[in-house]
């Protein structure tokens, strides 16, 4: 039983049907709520039921305060009655965590002879009326609206996006698809850092093109973001960084993911593109987005406009960039910006640097993909990608543009682990259960995948990636 975490599970079924047997076995003592618990914290015992009333009462504010907090939790109770099933379920949806029931069919022969053994065994003729409300159980709750009704088994949790790995696995292996992939570098707390920052680095950039990777990108801040470490952890510039990058690798397209809209003058921001693309042998991507870190902002001096100008202002770069591009030294006038000749020389190898924009809002992130660039960026599982993608083909055919020419990538963190015990930190998973979930995002539309590395290992930490890599050869 593959379980997604978080997650809400419900168990049904009778007193002494192995429910706390179950919970116990295969979840952690703080995932599990138990009612007959609570009735011992707030009455005279677990087999208080003049306490009933209260435990319940308890019960449901812890799991209503695990559910807000996104925490896999287990209700252990009969869970028989529908109306707080549905209580239970409803608040699950309202924090965006799936709800499952697990039916605990035991023989009555079984529940009764468990009960009659216990120190304050439940009075028959509640027994009895719990096996017969139980009777069909698993029929009604299969249109209750739970995410599936399962039967007790060996459990496994695993991070949401893994859930179905195996057979998107087997799909794979049987009837391969091609996916490219990039590697996202954002954190360079190496051992011995910044001393050894240099080497390092590059040890992980030639590892990259060595395990397959087509691309390699960097965060443009300036200051280590909150979701991925402190603010005093080190931060390289980004495109210092890359100009480094060109010289220590031969292959490996390099771009950021993505250049903030205000942190350069973008005709200066041009002239810097070109130029990595010039030293790099015409490997350059230029990775492009509005902007969002303001504390950043505060911190080195610069305005941070309303989301609206940054718009607008990311609107003229994606016009006035491949002006700087081109030929010639055409002027330009756009919404907030004035160039009176775009001149940068010398010019790229490439005839078009492509342009990503990052950001997947649907109404103006998306046009300005359509209307401008080579390339998205999106975020979330298979199903989100796939709802954005059709709203990016509809603003393609608004435009007049073959969707095909926008090349769909996908940002997420990931590491490899030898087995899902060793499961620690963001997108850690198996060889086997990565390469089902990019298969999943392949199935979705994506054609290149950004795998964010979420630990510091280094070149190793890139070389096990490899072997996913090889899945989509």
């Amino acid at each position: 039983m593959r379980l997604p975490d978080p997650c809400l599970v419900v168990l049904v079924g009778a007193t002494s049907a192995g429910k706390t047997h179950w919970a116990r076995e295969w979840f952690h003592a703080d995932q599990i709520v138990s009612s007959d618990r609570l009735r011992a914290v707030v009455g005279a015992g677990e087999r208080d039921q003049r306490a009933s009333r209260d435990a319940f009462e308890v019960l449901d504010l812890i799991v209503a305060k695990r559910l807000r907090r996104r925490l896999t939790t287990v209700i252990d109770s009969t869970g028989l009655e529908e109306r707080r099933r549905d209580a239970w379920r409803a608040l699950a949806e309202r924090h965006g965590v799936p709800a499952y029931a697990v039916v605990f069919d035991t023989p009555a022969r079984v529940v009764r002879e468990r009960n009659r053994a216990l120190a304050a065994p439940v009075p028959s003729k509640v027994v009895t009326g719990q096996l017969r409300e139980s009777s069909g159980i698993a029929e009604r709750l299969a249109g209750e609206g739970f995410a599936a009704v399962h039967v007790p088994g060996p459990v496994a949790l695993v991070p949401r996006a893994f859930v179905t790995a195996p057979a998107a696995a087997a799909r794979q292996k049987e009837d391969p698809m091609k996916l490219d992939f990039g590697l996202q570098v954002s954190r360079f707390d190496w051992p011995d850092h910044p001393a050894t920052t240099a080497a390092t680095l590059a040890e992980v950039a030639r590892a990259a093109e060595d395990a397959g990777f087509s691309s390699l990108w960097l965060m443009d801040h300036f200051v280590q973001i909150p979701h991925i470490g402190r603010e005093w952890e080190d931060m390289l510039e980004s495109h210092t960084t890359l100009g480094y990058l060109a010289g220590v690798t031969g292959r490996i397209r390099l771009g950021t993911l993505v250049t903030g809209i205000t942190y350069r003058n973008i005709a200066h921001l041009a002239k810097i593109v070109a130029t990595l693309d010039v030293l790099s042998g015409g490997r350059a991507v230029c990775g492009i987005g509005a902007a969002w870190f303001e504390r950043e902002h505060r911190l080195y001096g610069w305005e941070f406009p309303p989301l609206g100008a940054r718009y607008e202002l990311l609107e003229d770069a994606l016009e006035l960039l491949p002006l700087m591009w081109g030929p010639g030294a055409p002027s330009f006038e756009g919404r907030t910006l004035t160039v009176s000749q775009a001149t940068c020389y010398p010019r790229p190898l490439q005839e078009r640097i492509p342009i990503l924009v990052g950001g997947s809002g649907e109404r103006r992130t998306l046009r300005l993909v359509a209307r401008h660039a080579d390339a998205c960026n999106l975020f979330g599982d298979p199903e989100t990608v796939r709802h954005k993608i059709n709203v990016l083909a509809e603003h393609c055919a608004a435009e007049g543009r073959d969707p095909s020419a926008i090349e769909v990538t996908h940002f997420a963190p990931a590491r490899v682990v030898a087995s899902a015990e060793a499961r620690q930190g963001a997108g850690a998973a198996t060889v086997e259960e990565h390469v089902g979930r990019y298969r999943e995002l392949a199935e979705s539309g994506v054609q290149t995948a950004i795998v964010g590395l979420s630990d510091a290992e280094g070149a190793a930490s890139v070389s096990r990636f490899g072997e996913v890599i090889a899945a989509f050869r």
